[in-house]
């Protein structure tokens, strides 16, 4: 086309102007963003064989995009694990990860009680009508958990490394060793604890899944979600559900995290600092009934060691008011000026939820108590900022 594209009629030009151009001599220090739907090759020999998995390629990016692989492939070697997969949020990538466990009617998860609500919410309105059970535990009780384990026979075990919005630390290396006496696999969120502080393959999980929209990308300007498996058995699942579902990550929104997963390091020193120094604080304040925080809490702190890297515990605290009501908590969260009130955690700035109306909503009030889920808990992600200037305005919203 080159030789004769000053023939073309100008529509024709309008459209094909400036494409097919060579790759650039130089290789680009940070990944382009592929903004392209579609591929194609020099011939239909070459696309066929593409499209047939016999030699690498990309045909459309549903099926696949080279800025998305690019994260995968970063994720992968960092949690490192065998396979990796990103999709458009963390719940999608969940689905995955429960799909690639071949769940049947008639199989058991043998459930956390300590997760994030919509987790739960998946378990029980989306794989409860296909005939999956789904059965609670309390992962911080290894005997009772090992016990239920052999009672109910699980396909799947599933916790999150520091639950929300309680902040307690999973003994991975026990569950993990609890699910395979039961002939399950273990999956693992780690989105509050991120691979810089925690890498659950290392300790015996089967998969691990982020939501890569919080720590991974880090500035509240990109929804995305990963799961990464220990075997390279399971990509196979976890690409067919990517293609046939269709909950795939924009090479956009891949670009933002990958740029942001280069300085989580960095911040996630910051934010763990900050926490820490939060936490402290709040625990000595009078008008605070209670302060989790893995550090401070009553958990097996030889767990929380073992777990998490030497000296950082993570950049959520959880504080529990004084008056322990829902009024109470809105005051306060209203009162914020620096702090704000979001939906979601591990930005660089710090942002509060209330999870009675918020993660964890659709919780009848009975079981939320029962969960210690109180009216008048409040979960703090700690950003980046100053700890003087976020201390103060937590100071000044208190006194309010």
């Amino acid at each position: 086309m080159a030789a004769d594209k000053n023939n073309f009629d100008i529509a024709t030009q309008l459209v094909h102007a400036g494409e097919k151009n060579k790759a650039p001599a130089g290789q680009p220090t940070a990944t382009p963003i592929y903004a392209s739907a579609t591929y194609t090759y020099e011939s239909m020999d070459q696309m066929d064989k593409v499209f047939g998995g016999e030699i690498p390629g990309y045909v459309y990016t549903r099926h696949g995009n080279p800025t998305v692989t690019a994260l995968q492939e970063a994720i992968r070697e960092i949690e490192n694990g065998a396979t990796a997969c990103a999709y458009a949020s963390g719940m999608a990538a969940l689905h995955a990860a429960m799909f690639a466990c071949e769940l049947s009617p008639g199989a058991t998860v043998l459930a956390s009680q300590d997760l994030y609500g919509a987790t739960t919410n998946l378990l029980i309105n989306i794989f409860g009508p296909l005939g999956i059970k789904t059965v609670a535990a309390d992962y911080n009780d290894l005997a009772g958990l090992r016990a239920k384990a052999h009672d109910v026979k699980p396909r799947v075990l599933i916790a999150e490394t520091i639950s929300n919005p309680l902040l307690k630390v999973c003994d991975i290396d026990a569950c993990s060793s609890i699910a395979h006496e039961a002939g399950a696999r273990l999956i693992i969120d780690n989105t509050f604890a991120s691979p810089y502080l925690c890498q659950p393959l290392k300790h015996g999980a089967d998969l691990v899944v982020h939501s890569a929209t919080k720590f991974l990308g880090g500035h509240a300007d990109a929804m995305g979600g990963i799961a990464i498996s220990r075997d390279e058995v399971d990509r196979a699942a976890s690409i067919g559900v990517m293609k046939l579902v269709g909950g795939v990550l924009s090479p956009w929104e891949a670009h933002e995290i990958l740029r942001g997963v280069k300085t989580l390091g960095v911040r996630m020193d910051r934010h763990c600092q900050n926490a820490r120094a939060l936490a402290e604080y709040l625990q000595n304040d009078s008008r605070v009934g209670r302060v989790y925080f893995p550090e401070l809490t009553d958990g097996d702190q030889e767990v929380t060691a073992r777990m998490l890297r030497e000296g950082q515990f993570g950049a959520l605290v959880s504080i529990e008011l004084k008056d322990n009501t829902r009024a109470a908590a809105f005051r306060f969260m209203d009162a914020l000026k620096l702090c704000m009130r979001s939906t979601s955690l591990g930005d660089v700035f710090t942002s509060v939820l209330h999870p009675a109306t918020a993660s964890h909503r659709d919780l009848s009030p009975a079981r939320r108590r029962e969960l210690g889920i109180s009216d008048g808990l409040i979960r703090i992600s700690v950003g980046i900022e100053s700890i003087d200037d976020i201390i103060a305005d937590i100071e000044q919203a208190l006194a309010s």
